[in-house]
């Protein structure tokens, strides 16, 4: 029986403590019982910078408290389109009171449309996204969007509430370069998760290969899309420096440059 090769470590590839991880969850119960060790591993492999997204009103109000010993830790605030019908007038109030009272708030998001999973009317997350496009414009804060099988519906909202050439981030992007290139006409930025590094994603990283630099982020979306060599554990932003060094490979540059290019856009894009 052949031995298995044994999977390397995030902080093995030595990275400069220059990277940003722009999208976790960590506020989620799968990071309950390590939180603080999951934090320390990604500052040990070259995160200085991490954007945790709450996933509503009531996430931010019960998880903010976790990181209070973590100035490193800045956050974004949407109701995802999955729960688009929980959108009242009062969870917008209280959102917009969120945004004014804490500094660490950086971004609407992430916030769109989903028409995989189909748990919301396609009618109500569309009218979930422009009040919360509206807000992002009222407050003057980037939008972080969230598209599953919705990209025409998507881009066209944003194109007709006048989102051309605002602060706009493709959060978890995994489509084509048509799609890639409708983004960069329109001046917004795009974030790649870790199936960068699956083996049946070729057009994704055909399009990572055309994404200019300086609209380039890097994700995990953990605890989702685990890279390789990882995929099928718990994903945690240590792991992204696996993404990164993908698009190291795909870009023909060094992992070192791609880090440092990646932290900085991610620096510029929320203000950090």
């Amino acid at each position: 029986m052949a031995k298995k090769t044994k999977r390397p470590e995030p902080e093995s590839l030595r990275l400069p403590c220059v990277g940003v991880e722009s999208h976790a969850h960590l506020d989620l119960e799968d990071f309950d019982e390590d939180r603080e060790a999951i934090l320390a591993r990604a500052r040990d492999t070259g995160i200085s910078h991490l954007i945790n997204v709450f996933l509503g009103p009531d996430a931010y109000e019960k998880g903010r408290g976790l990181f209070d010993a973590h100035p490193e830790v800045s956050f974004l605030l949407g109701v995802h389109p999955n729960n688009a019908d929980q959108l009242d007038d009062r969870a917008l109030d209280r959102m917009r009171d969120h945004f004014r009272a804490d500094p660490r708030l950086k971004g609407v998001g992430e916030i769109g449309l989903d028409y995989y999973w189909e748990r919301v009317d396609h009618e109500v997350q569309k009218t979930a996204f422009i009040k919360q496009l509206e807000l992002a414009r009222e407050l003057q804060l980037p939008a972080v969007i969230h598209s599953r099988d919705a990209n025409d519906d998507a881009v066209a909202l944003l194109e007709a509430h006048g989102f051309r050439d605002y602060p706009v981030l493709w959060h978890c992007f995994g489509a084509d370069i048509d799609l890639a290139r409708t983004i960069l006409d329109n001046g917004w930025h795009v974030s790649i998760p870790g199936p960068v590094t699956y083996r049946k994603t070729d057009e994704l990283q055909a399009a990572v290969a055309r994404i200019p630099f300086d609209r380039l982020l890097i994700e995990t979306d953990c605890p989702f899309l685990t890279p390789e060599p990882w995929r099928g554990k718990r994903n945690h932003p240590a792991l992204m420096a696996f993404t990164a060094r993908r698009v190291a490979e795909i870009k023909g540059r060094s992992l070192a440059d791609v880090w440092q290019m990646t932290g900085d856009n991610a620096r510029r894009f929320f203000k950090l």
